[in-house]
């Protein structure tokens, strides 16, 4: 039984018993023909027997693994690998057909490939998941045919490998530089003038061209008879928190992920950032209550407890209490922190609505509010227009795109700072964020 749900017809063996069929026909025509048909039909048994014992002769003909990352990160290409070693003594055509989570589906997955006699290859493949959670792989399927190529013999591997998709650590490492490097020009970071300077005392050093005059030390100055100035360095230990709005308004799709799954890949990155600063990170969400809290440390262990914290957000569809939040952050955040809130707002009712708590939270703290541009609105308002509709919808189009800038003007009027940036440069303009208000000291 188990050798029958193993062999399997290739298509080559198809061919040549319609070519057969076809030559019964014309031996009723011809019947000089009919010896001949019977003696092809012997021979195509012959040699399907012989594919049959070149197969199954050797018991492990193949060794297969599928090589997958620890966790996949949300949102990116994340690589998968095959490796096959060829234990027959012969050259193999693999059909290689991996049973890849349904969450992707992707139904026509095939790898064609030759191998030579004991030889090993690896071959990959890119997933690219767009929501957290468990992925469940199914069998790594491998059809192998002799040269002959008239019989297949499936080989499984790998049943049931189970891979968790968590927050794009892809992009934490590639900002994981940002914390230290001086030069940010690359990362496309402006510049940003210091106003005044920070009094946390770092060292005196000696006077360098570009050193700020105000910061001589004049003691230092006439015992070492050089000029020598004062070094102050960025304020640590400050608490700064990364509040998600996890209701409706951010189910909103973008490329595949909502703006909730964007909203946390930043936040992990920015955490990273926040930490290595030296400052103190915490996050928390919201909706209609406040959970998945992680208090602002700087613990060596803080980065792990965030990751599975945000791996355990779940979404929901409810409309989210600002009232709460207000109440919460009152309640739980004593010290004076750096609030940065991932939240949308599509219209100035929507903003009016939510703007007393916010200008409560920002009595109390330094609250920058992050929200999204709709990138679909750019595509219609850059599109030419030839119809009466299509100007109709411009014109919609830039009043949606002229209330997000009323909503970043009206939240400024408050001494609240905003950032309006689209998705897919949402954790850039994060960092941007949190280091420009570092860089300004006005936390």
């Amino acid at each position: 039984m188990k050798f029958i749900k193993s062999l399997y017809l290739n298509n080559f063996f198809f061919y040549v018993l319609l070519g057969i069929i076809g030559l019964f026909v014309c031996a009723f025509i011809f019947p000089n023909l009919y010896n001949a048909v019977w003696f092809v039909v012997l021979v195509l048994v012959t040699f399907s027997g012989i594919d049959i014992l070149l197969l199954y002769i050797t018991k492990t003909g193949i060794e297969a693994e599928r090589i997958t990352p620890e966790k996949l990160s949300n949102g990116d290409l994340n690589p998968v690998k095959i490796q096959i070693k060829n234990h027959y003594t012969f050259k193999i055509s693999a059909k290689i057909i991996d049973e890849i989570p349904f969450q992707f589906q992707v139904r026509n997955f095939k790898i064609v490939k030759t191998i030579k006699a004991s030889e090993q290859k690896e071959f990959g493949y890119d997933l690219r998941p767009t929501e957290r959670g468990e992925y469940y792989f199914g069998y790594l399927n491998i059809y192998v045919s002799s040269p002959l190529k008239l019989i297949s013999k499936r080989y499984s591997f790998d049943k049931d490998k189970m891979v968790p998709t968590y927050p794009s650590y892809i992009q934490l490492r590639k900002y994981d530089l940002l914390a230290f490097s001086n030069n940010l020009y690359q990362y496309g970071i402006k510049k940003i003038r210091r106003i005044g300077h920070t009094m946390e005392f770092e060292q005196i050093k000696e006077y360098v061209q570009g050193d700020d005059l105000r910061t001589l030390n004049w003691k230092a100055t006439a015992k070492k008879n050089s000029l020598m100035v004062n070094q102050f360095q960025d304020e640590k230990s400050q608490s700064v928190y990364m509040a998600i709005d996890k209701g409706r308004v951010m189910q909103m799709p973008f490329d595949g992920l909502s703006l909730l799954d964007y909203a946390i890949n930043s936040t992990l990155v920015l955490a990273n950032v926040i930490l290595k600063k030296q400052d103190k990170a915490g996050i928390f969400a919201f909706s209609k209550k406040v959970e998945n809290r992680v208090f602002a440390e700087k613990k060596s262990s803080q980065m792990q407890k965030i990751l599975e914290t945000l791996y355990n957000i779940k979404t929901d569809f409810f409309e989210s209490d600002y009232s709460r939040l207000y109440v919460d952050i009152k309640k739980n955040i004593n010290q004076r922190s750096l609030i940065i809130l991932y939240t949308n707002f599509e219209t100035m009712d929507g903003l009016n609505r939510q703007l007393p708590y916010l200008k409560g939270i920002a009595k109390s703290h330094l609250l920058v509010v992050v929200f999204f541009s709709n990138t679909e609105l750019n595509a219609i308002i850059n599109k030419k227009t030839d119809t009466i509709q299509e100007v109709y919808d411009k014109v919609i189009a830039e009043k949606f795109m002229f209330e997000k800038r009323l909503i970043a003007n009206e939240l400024k009027k408050y001494g609240i700072h905003s950032v309006l940036t689209q998705p897919e440069n949402l954790t850039l303009d994060a960092i941007n964020k949190y280091l420009e208000i570092k860089a300004r000291g006005i936390l």
